[in-house]
């Protein structure tokens, strides 16, 4: 009789036996999935990991059948998850609920995702025939408002031209997916419904999800390298020879990418594979174009915002015979089977986006790529302007390389920064909202010169809270301890923890009092304000609300680049890497609310925000120029920034961090715990304190509310572990598990749950 263990979907700890039915069994192996049975009446697509014919002591079930002919998973990937769930001290289970792509960890299978486009009528492709359209839809705005979004989302608005007393259709129309209109338009579905069954749109289903066939590569398009990037490139390569991850801490707009481009080659012509890693999804629209112009079809992309269909199918074919040599990817790509890897590259390293947060394994995917190149014995390359304080440490410290490019492409000079103390000027009410005189003149006489403007705010939304004028009430979440956001599009207050909505009130519960005022600025209130102030300027806003789509991303950065709209405004996605040619000012509208997070990485964050953030502004032609609006100037931090002085602020942060016990001196572990009781929270968190006391002594503190104490319903309670650089951490994880086993025994605390965060941002 033979015997298997799986690893199941979900967070246990440990795997599984199971009997293999004698049927079965020649069609069974390591890496290949099982139906399997749990419970009463539930079956899960298990990983098979070990074949084997040691009866256990107990009685087993048979699995129910074979999924796969040759395995999905290789044994590598499986030695990378057994690390990540040992360092992160996340069960097994949940790492491989996280790498699989879902069609994998179904039963049926996958299905090629189709997806709803909308498009003009054909009776409407004329410009006569558009305005009789608009006529006919004037007594209904939100449907006129709609089909005008969708005019401009297709350029439609801009397809006919008149020459000679003639009209001619001359613009490259765009597809428009139903999702993308609605998230655009803040739309209903019953409008957009209307529009359809009145015949201005019509609809039809198109499949999302292919394989990129971008064609034959063309390695001639390759540029040259100039001398301050030949010198970087060898630099690199020597440091290969000694190291096996280096750092290139280059300026923005140093011309990084070409360097990665020529690596790649290099690493082609070797036969190897290559991973590139970028923080955000958005990053990748415009790397895309630039590797496909080079390696064609050999480049294969992945992540979260592809269909379930075309990851399962990247998935698969990266187990062919024939594997996409490069991929580009975010975090998720380290996932990914690879056959040959030989060179990783993570560009922007220091972005806190590669952390996993929720749902768990909550991993790095830095640490992750550098212990996946180790083990195929491939090499990493770090890039950034504004390297992490861990990265730039063990860079300085020899344990990676280190190569600087100090210059930028073409010897364009790095932007001007101008700070602007606005706690001075609001004294002397010279302020107009959140608009300096210098910005509001910068922003003027940039669209006046044909020039772009990005503006920085870290807030989505409307306002970040209402308030009522006469008591100081304020609403608040029911599910949790944060206040609500005002979002004026949709005319409701919502939660950015758990996502659930709330109707505006009309007057304060409290007082009844109707003077209920919004405070502060997200970039949906930026937005409205700077189109009523600057009427010609076409305006886009990139946040998290008006990208829900992969088409939403590419579509605001295309239009951008190709200069459709001439203002940007944006939350920290505008910040991470992105290159336009014809941006002359940065507004940074507010730096304090960077500076004054409660976190120690706080200022660390700040610094690299607003120095990448300047560095979109004058990367093509002459010098930009940033305005830096804060009521701090005074800040060290605000005048390193000012000077591009990463070296300075690292050193100041790195006495800080060595006199108060933090990374990359030490090692951070948080404790979480969590139950709908607050005392019964309370208690268990007072009990694992102590038992962990036991063990480390003073390196504990807490337990503490964190800042958010209740999301969800679930109360928090958090503790936090400084363990000193060269502790044994596999004995530090052991103690940490005892207790967790501990407090789990205890009857007081059902339902308890209780993780941890290693290396936590």
């Amino acid at each position: 009789m033979k015997y298997v263990d799986v690893l199941l979907p979900l967070p246990l700890e440990g795997l599984f036996t199971y009997a293999v039915p004698e049927e079965m069994e020649a069609h069974v192996g390591f890496g290949m999935r099982v139906v399997v049975p749990l419970g009463r009446n539930k079956t899960y697509v298990a990983l098979a990991i070990k074949v084997h014919s040691e009866k256990p002591d107990f009685a087993v079930k048979p699995i129910l059948q074979v999924m796969d002919t040759t395995p999905v998973l290789t044994p590598q990937q499986y030695e990378l998850w057994q690390w990540i769930a040992e360092y992160y001290m996340s069960p097994l289970g949940e790492v491989y609920n996280a790498a699989l792509p879902l069609g994998l960890k179904q039963r049926d299978g996958f299905k090629p995702k189709m997806e709803t486009y909308v498009e003009l009528a054909p009776q409407y492709h004329n410009e006569q025939a558009l305005h009789i359209a608009l006529n006919q839809l004037a007594r209904a705005s939100k449907q006129k408002k709609v089909f005008i979004d969708y005019l401009m989302l297709s350029h439609w608005d801009e397809a006919f031209s008149t020459e000679n007393g003639e009209c001619t259709l001359h613009s490259t129309l765009s597809e428009v997916s139903r999702d993308e209109l609605m998230n655009y338009s803040h739309c209903t579905s019953a409008i957009l419904k209307s529009l359809i069954e009145r015949k201005f749109l019509v609809t039809y289903e198109k499949e999302v999800g292919r394989l990129n066939h971008a064609g034959e590569p063309h390695l001639e398009n390759v540029k040259s390298l100039n001398e301050a990037q030949q010198n970087a490139y060898n630099q690199i390569l020597l440091s290969f020879l000694k190291r096996d991850v280096t750092l290139l801490h280059g300026v923005t707009s140093s011309g990084k990418t070409e360097i990665y481009i020529h690596l790649i080659r290099r690493a082609l012509e070797r036969h190897e594979q290559v991973l590139y890693l970028l923080p955000e999804i958005a990053l990748t629209v415009q790397i895309r174009e630039r590797l496909q112009q080079v390696f064609g079809s050999r480049l294969g992309i992945y992540h979260s915002k592809y269909s379930d269909a075309e990851r399962v199918e990247i998935w698969k074919k990266q187990l062919s015979g024939h594997p996409y040599d490069v991929i580009l990817g975010a975090r998720s790509a380290v996932f990914l089977p690879f056959q040959k890897l030989g060179l990783v590259i993570i560009d922007e390293e220091h972005e806190t986006s590669f952390r996993q947060q929720e749902p768990a394994p909550r991993y790095h995917a830095r640490s992750v790529a550098i212990m996946m190149a180790h083990r195929a014995g491939a090499k990493v390359l770090l890039g950034t302007a504004t390297p992490s304080m861990e990265s730039y440490f063990n860079a300085v410290g020899q344990k990676y390389g280190l190569v600087t490019l100090s210059s930028r492409y073409k010897d364009l000079q790095l932007p001007e920064i101008q700070v602007v103390d606005i706690k001075d000027l609001q004294k002397r009410k010279m302020m107009q909202g959140p608009y300096s005189p210098q910005l509001l003149k910068s922003i003027k006489k940039a669209l006046a010169s044909g020039e772009q403007v990005i503006l920085f705010q870290n807030r989505r939304g409307f306002v970040p809270m209402i308030e009522c004028r006469q008591c100081g009430w304020v609403p608040h979440c029911t599910n949790c301890d944060v206040s609500l956001t005002y979002h004026k599009n949709i005319q409701q207050l919502s939660c950015h923890y758990c996502g659930y909505t709330y109707q505006v009130p009309d007057v304060c519960p409290c007082c009844g009092s109707k003077e209920l005022k919004g405070r502060g600025y997200g970039t949906e209130k930026i937005e409205d304000q700077v189109m009523e102030i600057f009427p010609e300027a076409r305006v886009a806003r990139m946040d998290l609300d008006t990208t829900r789509t992969r088409s939403a991303y590419e579509r605001i950065i295309n239009d951008f680049s190709a200069g459709r709209t001439n203002l940007l405004i944006g939350t920290q996605m505008v910040t991470k890497g992105l290159d336009f040619d014809n941006v002359s000012v940065v507004g940074i509208l507010n730096a304090d609310t960077m500076l004054n997070y409660p976190d120690f990485r706080a200022y660390e964050h700040a610094f690299m925000m607003m120095a990448q953030v300047s560095g979109r502004a004058g990367r093509k032609g002459r010098q930009g120029l940033v305005i830096l609006q804060t009521k701090s100037p005074e800040l060290p931090v605000i005048q390193q920034v000012v000077r591009n002085d990463y070296e300075g602020f690292f050193q100041d942060m790195l006495e800080e961090r060595r006199a108060f016990r933090y990374p990359p001196f030490y090692h951070l572990v948080y404790v979480y715990l969590k139950h709908r009781h607050d005392s019964t929270v309370s208690s268990a968190a007072f009990d694992m304190g102590s038992r962990l006391r036991q063990w480390f002594g003073e390196r504990v503190l807490g337990p503490d509310k964190p800042s958010i104490a209740k999301v969800k319903q679930m109360n928090i309670r958090k503790i936090v572990l400084k363990l000193e650089n060269g502790i044994d951490m596999k004995l530090a994880r052991e103690y940490l598990r005892m207790a967790q086993d501990q407090i789990a025994k205890d009857s007081r605390y059902s339902s308890l749950q209780i993780y941890f965060d290693v290396d936590p941002l």
